[in-house]
C-alpha cells in the first residue's frame, strides 16, 4: 500500500487531474481537432528498419532476451543493411535453436537508430513531411517495440550507449515518476524532437496502453512477488504461481494469445468483450502512470510550454481499451496540451471481411481522427480490382459511407494510409489481387508474387496515390513507400529503407526455395519524383485539404470517376480513367470551363471540360480552374 499511495502522490505531485465525469465532456476545447493534423503530409518511421546512424550501438543478444523467439545462436549478429532479404542469414544456417526457417527474418536486427533519424530529417524536410509517426520507440527487446520493458524511456539500442543506459536503469526507482533519469537515448530523442520542430515537422509517437512486455518493470515485479506484489491488479492474471510446487503455475492473459505481451486488466461493462467496448482499467495506479509517461513527452522540462514534447500520440489496438479510459485520457491530454493530437488504431470487427466503423471513437470525447484503412480498402478494391472488380459507383458508394456520422474537421484529420507496419507495401498489394491482408504474403501463400511489379501495377499506384493526396484526409507515407519498395504483409513489409548510398544484394531467394525473377534493389527515382510533386501540388493548393468534396463523373459503364474540390474562389478537378482504353471525358458540372493540367499533359494547353478531352487507360488527370 505504501508503494501505491506513493505512486500517486507522486503522480499528482508532477500534475493535477481529476479522473471524475468518464461520461465524456463534450465541450468545445475538448472536441477541437488541432488544424496542423487537418492538412498534415504523415510519414511513418519503423526506426530498426530507417537508418543505421551509428554502429556502436547495434543490438546485441543481451538486449534482446524477453522476445520471440526464445532463444538465438551464440553468433548470431546483426544483419547488413544491403543483404538479400529472403537470403538466410549465416547464423541461421548453423543454428540448432531456430528450427522454424521463418524465425530468420523475426530474429534479425538491422540496427537503425535515432542518429539515423537525425541524418535524414533534411530528406525528409526536402519530400515535404510536415508530421512524423515513430511506431514504438520504448525500451523494448524487439524489432517492433510493442512489448516495452519501460514506456518510459527510449530504447537502450536507439540512443548513443546501451550499456550506460542498462546501468541507469537497474538503479531507476521506477514506480517515481519524480525519480525517473534521462537517459542517453531519452536525451537524443529530445534532440530528435528539437530538430523536427525546427524543420517545422510535428511529432507523432506510437503507444500500446493495452499491454505491455514481459520484462515490464511492473510484471516483472509481479513474477517475483506474486499475488503480494503491490502492481498485481495491472495485469490480467489468471493463476499465481505456487512456491511449494516445483511447477510454476503462473498463468495470465496475453495480447492475441502472445505470451510476450500480457494484457492490462481492465473492467468491461456487460463482461463481453465486442468491441468497441465500455468501461475501465481496474487499477487507477496503472492509469495515473500512463498519464505520467504521458505527461513526461509532452513537456519534458515540465514548463508548461510544449515546443521540447511530442504533437501527438498514435494508439495502437485502440478498439480493445475500454472507451472510458479514452474519454479520461482525452480529458488528461486536452488539459495539458489543446493542440495535441490523437489517432487511434480501430480496424477490423471481424478480420478478414469487415472493418469496424469509427464513429463511436471521433465524437469529440476520444480520438480525433483514426488509420483510416477504410479509405484504403474500397481505393484499392476499385483501382486494382483486387480481390475482383468494383464499380465507380460501388466506389463512390463507399467513399460516401466513410463521412456518416463524422465531423468534417475529424475526416481532414484522418490518416489515409496505403501501407503501413501492419500491412502489405502499396506495389504488392496491387501487383496480386488477394484479398486485402489474407495470406497477402508468400509464406502464406505460394502464389504471392514477390518480385518487382509489372508497369501495369505502377499506372495504377499512381493512380491510387493520386486519389490519396487530393481527397478528404491527411496522406501518410510508410517508411520507404516513397523510394518504390515492395513486400507482402509482415514481416516482408518491415524490410530494411531502400537508400541511394548503399549498395544492396540482387534479390535472389525465394522463402519456399522456388524460382523466381531476380531483381536489383534501388530507389525508383521515377516514383519518388511522383510522390514529392503530390506532396508539392497538396501543399500549394489548400482546397484539396479544407475544400469541399463533390462528384462531377461517375460512368460504370465506361469506367469513369471525377470529383472536385473546391472553396469559394478555388476549384481541382480531379479524373480517373480506370478502363483499359483510351477515352473521351466530358464533365459539365464544374465552376469554369477553362483548367490548367497541374502535369502538363496537354503541353501547357488549357483543357476544356465541357469541350471535352483525352485522357488515357488506366490514368489520372488533375486540372485546375484558370
Amino acid at each position: 500500500m505504501k508503494v501505491r499511495m506513493l505512486l500517486l502522490a507522486c503522480i499528482l505531485a508532477v500534475f493535477s487531474f481529476s479522473c471524475s465525469d468518464s461520461g465524456g465532456n463534450k465541450d468545445e476545447k475538448l472536441k477541437n481537432v488541432p488544424e496542423w493534423s487537418q492538412n498534415a503530409i504523415w510519414y511513418q518511421i519503423f526506426v530498426e528498419r530507417f537508418r543505421n546512424g551509428d554502429s556502436k550501438n547495434d543490438p546485441t543478444l543481451e538486449y534482446m532476451q524477453g522476445t520471440y523467439p526464445d532463444s538465438l545462436p551464440a553468433n548470431w549478429a546483426v544483419t547488413p543493411w544491403g543483404h538479400d532479404w529472403f537470403a538466410p542469414d549465416a547464423w541461421f544456417m548453423d543454428s540448432t535453436v531456430l528450427p522454424n526457417k521463418w524465425d530468420n527474418l523475426q530474429a534479425r536486427r538491422y540496427g537503425g537508430d535515432l542518429q539515423g533519424v537525425l541524418d535524414k530529417l533534411d530528406y525528409l524536410k526536402d519530400l515535404g513531411i510536415t508530421v512524423i509517426y515513430f511506431n514504438p520507440l520504448n525500451d523494448s527487446p524487439s524489432l517492433h517495440k510493442y512489448d516495452p520493458r519501460f514506456w518510459h524511456h527510449i530504447d537502450r539500442n536507439f540512443g548513443p550507449d546501451p550499456a550506460k543506459d542498462t546501468e541507469m536503469l537497474r538503479t531507476e526507482n521506477h514506480a517515481d515518476p519524480k525519480k525517473w533519469v534521462w537517459t542517453t537515448a531519452d536525451s537524443l530523442f529530445l534532440k530528435v524532437i528539437d530538430e523536427c520542430h525546427k524543420r517545422d515537422i510535428k511529432v507523432v509517437v506510437d503507444f500500446s496502453w493495452n499491454h505491455v512486455g514481459s520484462e515490464f518493470w511492473a510484471f516483472n515485479d509481479i513474477k517475483k512477488n506474486g499475488k503480494s506484489s503491490v502492481f498485481a491488479d495491472w495485469f490480467e492474471v489468471e493463476e499465481y504461481d505456487n512456491p511449494a510446487t516445483p511447477e510454476n503455475e503462473f498463468k495470465y492473459v496475453g495480447w492475441a494469445n502472445v505470451k510476450y505481451m500480457p494484457e492490462a486488466n481492465k473492467v468491461i461493462e456487460g463482461g463481453v468483450r465486442n468491441y468497441p467496448v465500455e468501461g475501465n482499467y481496474y487499477s487507477n495506479d496503472l492509469k495515473y502512470h500512463i498519464f505520467a509517461v504521458t505527461h513526461r513527452w509532452m513537456d519534458p522540462n515540465r514548463d508548461g510550454t510544449f515546443n521540447d514534447g511530442i504533437d501527438g500520440i498514435r494508439l495502437d489496438v485502440a478498439a480493445e481499451v475500454p472507451l472510458g479510459f479514452w474519454r479520461d485520457y482525452r480529458k488528461f491530454v486536452r488539459k495539458t496540451n489543446p493542440e495535441f493530437y490523437l489517432v487511434g488504431e480501430v480496424w477490423w470487427k471481424s478480420w478478414p471481411d469487415t472493418l469496424m466503423n469509427p464513429e463511436k471513437f471521433v465524437q469529440g470525447d476520444i480520438f480525433d481522427a483514426i488509420m483510416h484503412y477504410r479509405w484504403f480498402k474500397p481505393t484499392r478494391h476499385y483501382f486494382a480490382s483486387a480481390p475482383n472488380k468494383r464499380t465507380a459507383s460501388n466506389y463512390k458508394a463507399g467513399l460516401d459511407s466513410l463521412f456518416v456520422g463524422i465531423d468534417s474537421a475529424n475526416m481532414r484529420a484522418m490518416m489515409n494510409l496505403t501501407s503501413s507496419h501492419d500491412a502489405p507495401r502499396l506495389l504488392s498489394s496491387v501487383y496480386n489481387k488477394f484479398k486485402y491482408k489474407y495470406n497477402e504474403k508468400a509464406t502464406a501463400d505460394a502464389g504471392f508474387k514477390i518480385d518487382r511489379p509489372d508497369e501495369l501495377t505502377y499506372k495504377i499506384v499512381k493512380m491510387i496515390i493520386a486519389q490519396q493526396f487530393t481527397f478528404v484526409g491527411s496522406p501518410h507515407i510508410w517508411n520507404g513507400e516513397e523510394a518504390g519498395m515492395w513486400g507482402g504483409d509482415d514481416p516482408d513489409n518491415r524490410k530494411p529503407i531502400v537508400w541511394d548510398d548503399i549498395s544492396y544484394e540482387m534479390e535472389t531467394h525465394h522463402p519456399l526455395g522456388i524460382n523466381r525473377t531476380a531483381d536489383s534493389v534501388k530507389v525508383n527515382e521515377e516514383l519518388f519524383s511522383f510522390y514529392k510533386y503530390m506532396i508539392k501540388l497538396r501543399k500549394e493548393n489548400p482546397v484539396l485539404a479544407f475544400g469541399h468534396l463533390d462528384y462531377v463523373l461517375v460512368d460504370d459503364a465506361r469506367n469513369l470517376l471525377a470529383y472536385r474540390r473546391f472553396d469559394a474562389r478555388n476549384e481541382i478537378v480531379v479524373v480517373f480513367n480506370n478502363s483499359d482504353v483510351s477515352q473521351q471525358v466530358v464533365i459539365s458540372a464544374t465552376k469554369g470551363t477553362m483548367y490548367k493540367d497541374l502535369f502538363n499533359k496537354n503541353n501547357n494547353q488549357n483543357v476544356d471540360l465541357k469541350n471535352g478531352f483525352d485522357l488515357e487507360a488506366k490514368s489520372f488527370i488533375i486540372l485546375k480552374m484558370k
